[in-house]
């Protein structure tokens, strides 16, 4: 066992985990707590304080004085980002421990949080620290008879309810930026996927972080997330999962009138046209799908094929799939991980049942896997189906390692094939012809359109959906600091 290992172990072997609300670790009221299970193996990898109600109110008064009276808000934006920089370092120097964390938790292969969710969440916190240096807080408004302008303040307390499928990486996606701006946060991870987010406040301790500023709930969603989504004390709300909950999120909202950030799921697509290289294509989409076993929001699970490379493309695809090594996320030779519970399993195995009931075919036959020497694991095969446009497994997310693959002719069939989704995510046009190219990524419907790659992420480029993917700001941008600075207009006038 490697040190890195041996310290992820000893973290998550504390009995129980326990919360972190003002600076302190504390339990949840009356001791409750929930088992946290390994997907890899079935078996319990920890025990993990339950929050409800009334930590939530603990936290968000946390939060609130903190707000008030840490000097976090009114610190100049420069002595925040020394801090924030701090942290990333400390993510950084940690990332193999972090890293064995997320593996253990969410069961991906260990190599995918080192080599991409760590460094980027580190590199987040610098994006948005320097940025925050920069922007101007005030900005004159030329009006006639008025001397006027906008200045911009922190809202005061946000609120993140954060997914399982990347928890450390959509931790600080969502958070860097707040915290950069100068507001406290109150954070309810998911209770399938908590660990990194508690070893991530060790860091916010260690970085100097005052007490208060960040604040971390573990429970269920339905009580812990929302007592959140619910609580008048918060000014600003952050919901990454499902539409489903997404809208429970923004009624309870909208009941406080709280500003809502609503990052959903989607139904990406990839439009794939003759010119192409086949094989480079076939065995980059192979990958994204097989990312993090399928569970990713934004990734191609609709692969449109032009008709004239359908079948080398279907047969490479198929291919690099059966290629991939299925097994547990601690082993080197692993590329597909299991999916995240027994649950997500059940989900996945379900919807290649109703789609071929629907009359869609295997072109490569996926289903439940079994990996010699953990046999309790939620495993799932990659799979490749075919069918109507109008297939359940066509228009619906499944986040598994699933693609459904549709055959078209000419330019606008494939857009309109797109466009039929009632998702708005991310979608990517494969041509070597880049006036096509532009025009198709143009003509799709989605807050990212990409060429000649996907999943394709980058500090700086905002990152956001529309429709069933979501509204309220999108993340990695800019724009995203703004996000979590109001706007006040100072005006006097001038006779």
């Amino acid at each position: 066992m490697s040190t890195a290992q041996a310290e992820a172990k000893a973290f998550v072997s504390q009995m129980p985990l326990k919360m972190f609300i003002g600076g302190k670790w504390v339990d949840a009221d009356a001791g409750k707590t929930f088992e946290v299970r390994d997907p890899g193996d079935g078996g319990v990898i920890a025990r993990v304080s339950e929050g409800d109600s009334k930590e939530v109110d603990l936290a968000v008064s946390a939060a609130r004085q903190a707000f008030t009276k840490s000097g976090w808000a009114t610190k100049p934006a420069n002595d925040r980002a020394v801090i924030l920089h701090r942290l990333a370092d400390l993510i950084d120097r940690n990332r193999e421990i972090i890293a064995q964390i997320e593996s253990l938790d969410v069961g991906k292969p260990v190599a995918q949080p080192l080599g991409f969710d760590v460094p980027n969440a580190a590199q987040t916190f610098r994006y948005y620290a320097d940025l925050s240096v920069y922007v101007r807080r005030r900005e004159p408004i030329a009006v006639t008879g008025f001397e006027a302008r906008t200045a911009r303040f922190p809202y005061g307390v946000c609120g993140f309810i954060v997914p399982w499928n990347f928890p450390f990486l959509l931790l600080c996606w969502g958070i860097a930026p707040a915290l950069a701006a100068g507001n406290t946060v109150v954070v309810k991870p998911a209770e399938d996927t908590p660990l990194s987010t508690l070893y991530f406040c060790k860091l916010a301790e260690e970085a100097g972080i005052p007490a208060g500023v960040i604040n971390i709930v573990t429970g269920f969603g339905g009580a812990a997330g929302a007592a959140l989504a619910r609580h008048p004390g918060i000014n600003r709300m952050t919901f990454t999962g499902s539409p489903e909950v997404g809208r429970l999120v923004a009624e309870s909202c909208g009941r406080n009138l709280v500003p809502v950030k609503l990052e959903l799921g989607g139904k990406g697509a990839a439009v794939l046209f003759d010119d192409i290289d086949v094989d480079q294509a076939a065995d980059a989409l192979v990958g994204a799908v097989t990312l993090n076993a399928g569970q990713v929001c934004c990734t191609a699970t609709r692969w449109l094929v032009q008709e004239n490379i359908w079948d080398k493309f279907v047969e490479r695809a198929s291919s690099t799939m059966q290629s991939l090594r299925i097994g547990y996320g601690g082993d080197p030779d692993t590329a597909i991980g299991p999916v995240v519970s027994a649950k997500q399993q059940s989900r996945v195995l379900n919807f290649l049942e109703k789609g071929t009931k629907e009359g869609a075919s295997f072109l490569l036959q996926g289903g439940k896997a079994d990996v010699k020497g953990h046999e309790g694991g939620f495993y799932v095969k990659p799979t490749l189906l075919t069918g109507s446009a109008d297939n359940v497994c066509a228009r619906e997310e499944i986040f598994g390692p699933v693609a459904y693959v549709m055959r078209f002719k000419e330019e606008q069939e494939a857009v309109d094939l797109v466009n039929r989704s009632n998702y708005g995510l991310a979608n990517s046009v494969w041509s070597r012809d880049l006036g096509r190219a532009n025009r198709v990524a143009e003509a799709m419907v989605a807050g990212n359109s990409w060429i000649n790659g996907h999943n394709l992420f980058a500090h700086g480029i905002p990152y956001g959906g529309c429709n069933l993917s979501g509204f309220g700001g999108g993340v990695l941008g800019p724009d995203t600091l703004l996000d979590y600075l109001r706007e006040q207009s100072v005006v006097r006038p001038l006779s």
